[in-house]
């Protein structure tokens, strides 16, 4: 592991929900390594904690230096500049403040009775139907797609199409650049189209407060209007969709903690935060940060205009920093993971995410005594050829009182 020759990355093809067994000697005897991604300019990966926090918090490290670059990248095509992930302050911090207020803890937990109903909803409709159940068609996705269409204010009706138009904003390999372009067309289309109905007739939804800082304050352009909807459309469901099932797997898979879990609920928000850093989300490593300058890193000098990226699911796993790392352990002390990231991009949705998983398990433990694989383990289907491993299907039964 000493060749200055960039490695291929990932590294290796893990399954479900492994995490790349080479990211423990790298982070023990080269924690900055040159790697090339399917796509794009040879990059470092930083592996260690430190140096994660270091790359997702330091202003020297900047993500709209990136555009017009060959960013290292899972897939064919270069993001679209302009959209919120791919900004620096200021301009990143105009567009935050405008939606930070929907999802502040105060007012998500306002939410919380409302969310409350929503899971029991579907969990009564698992129930009248009968084990076994499908836990991502029936409960996982439905759930985080109704809050997001609420908050927004977009029509639950149509999330059929714009879940597949997020499986394509997602995907790496499972669409090609002509689908992925058709459907991000589509849903600009469609996005474009709920702003024409708010400037019609004016509505107190999120959009609606977006459409009236676009239109009366001139806060934001119209291509940043609909970028910035597109962000909160697909990442305010995808990634709560894609974690519960998730969640869900890892426990029925470590029997010994989904018992202390069921004997005592209210380790419920612990072990949200431990499933963050327990779970490998995203099979690369985000989008990449350019350095402005030249900053120590890892040991060796990132030089200035060279991209670095960031792994959180190797930062999690850090032994200095979390003991015994690759353990899921809910007596672990819930606090210091990077599973929402750091620094200025640090997930804006994190507090109506913790809160939805926190409902979600609580709701399907309580409710579904004995919840357990139907059929067995091998009977999940997982998906295929996206940025955000998981189970495409989740067969569950539970006791029948």
């Amino acid at each position: 592991m000493t060749t200055t020759d960039p490695r291929p990355y990932p590294f290796s093809e893990t399954r479900h929900l492994d995490i790349e067994p080479l990211f423990a000697a790298l982070r023990a005897e080269q924690p900055l390594i040159r790697v090339r991604l399917p796509f794009g300019e040879p990059a470092w990966l930083a592996t260690r904690y430190d140096d994660v926090r270091t790359v997702l918090g330091d202003p020297r490290f900047s993500r709209a230096a990136g555009d017009g670059r060959d960013q290292p990248r899972l897939r064919p095509f270069v993001p679209p500049p302009g959209n919120i992930l791919s900004l620096d302050p200021p301009d990143h911090s105009r567009l935050r403040r405008l939606v930070t207020k929907a999802f502040t803890v105060r007012r998500v937990e306002r939410l919380r009775p409302h969310v409350q109903g929503i899971a029991d909803r579907l969990v009564d409709a698992m129930l009248a139907h009968g084990s076994p159940a499908d836990l991502v068609d029936e409960f996982a996705l439905p759930l985080p797609i109704t809050v997001i269409c609420e908050l927004l204010g977009v029509p639950y009706e149509d999330r059929g199409d714009f879940r597949v138009w997020s499986d394509a904003f997602l995907a790496t390999t499972k669409y090609t650049p002509a689908e992925v372009g058709e459907y991000t067309k589509r849903m600009n289309r469609y996005l474009a189209g709920l702003v024409a109905q708010r400037r019609e007739t004016p509505t107190d939804d999120l959009i609606g407060g977006l459409v009236v800082a676009r239109d009366q304050d001139d806060r934001l352009s119209e291509d940043e209007l609909i970028s910035l909807m597109m962000t909160l459309l697909v990442a305010g469901h995808e990634t709560t969709a894609t974690q519960i099932p998730n969640f869900v797997y890892v426990l029925l898979t470590h029997p010994e903690q989904l018992a202390q879990l069921r004997a005592d609920p209210g380790l419920v928000p612990r072990a949200v935060e431990e499933l963050m850093r327990f779970v490998p989300f995203g099979t690369g490593a985000g989008i990449p940060r350019y350095a402005t300058e030249d900053v120590e890193l890892g040991g060796v000098v990132v030089k200035a205009g060279e991209p670095v990226l960031a792994s959180m699911s190797s930062a999690n796993r850090d032994e200095t920093v979390f003991p015994d790392a690759e353990r899921f352990d809910l007596s672990r002390e819930p606090a210091g993971h990077v599973g929402f990231g750091h620094g200025v991009h640090h997930c804006l949705g994190a507090p109506l995410a913790r809160m939805e998983l926190q409902v979600a398990l609580d709701t399907l433990l309580r409710r579904l005594p004995g919840l357990r694989f139907a059929g067995g383990v091998g009977d999940v289907v997982w998906k295929v050829g996206m940025s955000t491993p998981g189970p495409a299907h989740l067969p569950v039964a539970w006791d029948v009182a």
